[in-house]
């Protein structure tokens, strides 16, 4: 690898993938394309995503409520268009996944049903620093069955002076937690640090000391390679506004793991459209859950939000999942060698690279007294990132549609940088 524009031109000549970037919509700013690096934000959006939503308005416009049986696609089979394409995308069988609602109105009935508190057995183990609304979510949760937090929460920890956690000491917190934890929940990816997590080990982990095992997935789904099926998760939420490209404030993605499938008795919300499809219009008393995911369902499908996120869909499955794997792998390495050597060459940058190895196409740097500055300077010559407080910019180069001589180009800006440019 080096930063001149010649490599990066050649590797993108080389990316069979380069093509897809022209499915997507890049934002102006002055009359020229930015460099846009917040996929881990919000996914940018698909040239497709446009005549989707206007067919299901056109059939809203001739059809009326006949929509849901007359239409293109009809809407009361609408979930169902997204659910082979959603199991590919996470490692599942159909039957265990559906799309609906937001993410952490998912996580709540998720916890409804597997956070199930008894005797002894009443802790939640969570990584420290998860995202707000997990956090708040395992709050009112554990509160709501009358615990209090600082009890009933296991949060597992850096080690003094670490910025992400170590493998060994989530599996040694689980094992030394065995008899207590109820539920093992994590991400798949850490949101501040950008560190990937193995869902495989910490679900068996969690199985062995008797919890269950469940993962918010915003930061993994469309990122990382998952196989929740094979790992035996028992269930995981995600959005769809990420690195799924499908709007802000898009539908949701729930996996429960087929062994629930069969199970009406297991604990959970119900709602009409959860009931079983078959005698779901008989509008008779007592809930009888539909087999697999879908059962979880409340509600009927919000089309419009999931027009969107099928164009995505159908993208990730032209693309494949294991070459958009390969390309962020590809990207991200030259990102961190790009930011290294940034550093070297620049002492003003100051700033330290705070995602490990095992990462996505997500890095965070870790800046000095002049981050904001930095970030300010950025914004300024059209490179959209990600500041979080207290002073970490996040950078997530996707491979839909970020190109190698995009990490080169935000390269020499970060070389160009001095106090005197902002």
């Amino acid at each position: 690898m080096d930063i001149t524009r010649e490599f990066a031109a050649h590797m993108d000549q080389s990316d069979p993938l380069s093509s897809f970037r022209d499915r997507f919509h890049m934002p102006i700013l002055d009359g020229k394309e930015c460099l846009y690096f917040t996929g881990n934000s919000l996914g940018l959006q698909p040239k497709s995503a446009r005549a989707a939503l206007e067919q299901e308005m056109l059939d809203w416009e001739l059809h009326g409520v006949e929509g849901h049986f007359e239409g293109k696609n009809p809407w009361f089979h609408y979930h169902k268009f997204l659910t082979d394409d959603t199991a590919y995308l996470v490692g599942a069988k159909p039957i265990e996944v559906v799309v609906m609602n937001n993410l952490t109105v998912n996580l709540h009935f998720m916890m409804v049903s597997f956070y199930r508190p008894s005797g002894s057995r009443y802790k939640i183990l969570m990584e420290a620093g998860a995202f707000p609304s997990d956090m708040y979510a395992v709050e009112s949760q554990v509160r709501f069955h009358g615990y209090a937090y600082e009890d009933a929460v296991i949060e597992v920890k850096p080690r003094p002076g670490e910025f992400h956690l170590r493998h060994e000491d989530i599996i040694q917190t689980i094992e030394d937690h065995a008899g207590e934890i109820a539920l093992v929940l994590f991400s798949g990816v850490q949101y501040y640090t950008g560190q990937a997590f193995h869902i495989e080990d910490i679900t068996r982990a969690a199985h062995e000391a008797g919890a269950y095992c469940g993962f918010d997935l915003a930061h993994a789904a469309g990122n990382i390679e998952l196989k929740l099926h094979d790992w035996d998760v028992d269930f995981a939420v995600w959005c769809s506004y990420k690195y799924l490209n499908s709007g802000p404030g898009g539908v949701s993605g729930v996996f429960v793991h087929e062994r629930f499938a069969e199970q009406p008795d297991i604990p959970r919300f119900a709602g009409w459209w959860g009931h079983r499809e078959m005698d779901r219009f008989e509008m008779k008393k007592g809930f009888i859950p539909e087999p697999g995911a879908a059962g979880w369902q409340l509600s009927n499908a919000p089309v419009l939000s999931m027009a969107v996120h099928r164009a995505s869909l159908k993208i990730f499955r032209e693309a494949g999942m294991e070459n958009l794997y390969q390309k962020g792998r590809q990207l991200s390495s030259y990102l961190n060698f790009i930011l290294q050597e940034s550093n070297l060459e620049n002492e003003e940058l100051e700033f330290n690279i705070i995602t490990p190895a095992e990462r996505g196409c997500q890095i965070s740097v870790l800046t000095g007294k002049n981050g904001h500055d930095l970030f300010e300077y950025l914004t300024a010559n059209r490179v959209i990132v990600d500041w979080r407080e207290p002073n970490v910019i996040r950078l997530a180069p996707v491979p839909l549609y970020n190109s190698f001589t995009d990490i080169c180009m935000l390269g020499e800006l970060l070389r160009d940088f001095s106090e005197e440019t902002i």
